[in-house]
């Protein structure tokens, strides 16, 4: 899976824009301001393809347990966060479903207003 397979998906949200909030190497995709998922390029580069996505805590717990390749968010709240790592059972059918569920997660969260703001664009 390449990286610009998953930027794609990712900016073709509704509303989703890229940032670069922390360092010119953790991309971020936001809705509303708020993060639904993260990554490093020089990982990616590397070739330790992984993102980083919200998760409803029980489907968290579930997914850990039936992926290896899906760990508590390194460096996030380990309860609301997985660290998804792009290999062996995580197919990009899998990792679609990841993101669309993070992005919901993200966007159940605005309020209406902004919502109604992304909606309108």
């Amino acid at each position: 899976m390449e990286i610009d397979v998953v930027y794609d998906y990712c900016i073709s949200k509704k509303g989703a824009k890229e940032d670069f909030p922390f360092d010119k190497d953790t991309l971020t995709f936001k809705v509303g301001g708020k993060i639904f998922t993260l990554l490093s390029l020089s990982d990616w580069e590397a070739g330790k393809r992984s993102v980083n996505l919200k998760c409803d805590p029980e489907r968290a717990e579930e997914l850990r347990e039936r992926y290896e390749e899906i760990m508590p968010g390194y460096h996030m709240n380990k309860k609301h966060w997985n660290t998804v790592f792009c290999k062996n059972a995580v197919n990009f059918q899998l990792l679609k479903e990841l993101i669309d569920h993070s992005y919901d997660l993200v966007w159940q969260s605005l309020s209406k207003k902004i919502r109604k703001e992304i909606e309108q664009d």
